[in-house]
């Protein structure tokens, strides 16, 4: 399974942006999908995940309503439109794959990544 991330930029607090991460390979319906991201100096924290099959979505409390992440099952793609982004929200983001039957949070729950990309937050 082949992740690629995209959609990463600058952007002024309060401001939009929407990440897209489109899988290719032996993927599978049954995966969970997340987003994560890492700040400089800091372990990778979970953001968001969905199912491929169901609209079930979990998210990390920080970004609860403001954030979104949903999928395109035609293009195998995942998006999270990120909405009244914060300084703090400034982050490598990465999407990945896991084969997890629950809703994984931990790094360690995903078997595929993508590269990342990045989100730069202006104050």
């Amino acid at each position: 399974v082949q992740l690629q991330a995209s959609g990463g930029g600058l952007v002024q607090a309060g401001g939009s942006l929407r990440l897209s991460c489109a899988a290719s390979g032996r993927t599978s319906n049954s995966y969970i999908m997340g987003w994560f991201r890492q700040a400089p100096g800091k372990e990778r924290e979970f953001v968001a995940n969905i199912r491929w099959t169901t609209s079930n979505t979990y998210y990390a409390d920080s970004v609860r309503g403001r954030f979104t992440i949903s999928r395109d099952n035609a293009k195998k793609t995942v998006y999270l439109q990120m909405n009244n982004l914060k300084p703090e929200d400034t982050a490598v983001y990465y999407c990945a794959a896991s084969i997890a039957t629950i809703y994984p949070t931990r790094p360690a729950e995903y078997n595929y990544w993508g590269q990342g990309t990045l989100v730069t937050v202006s104050s």
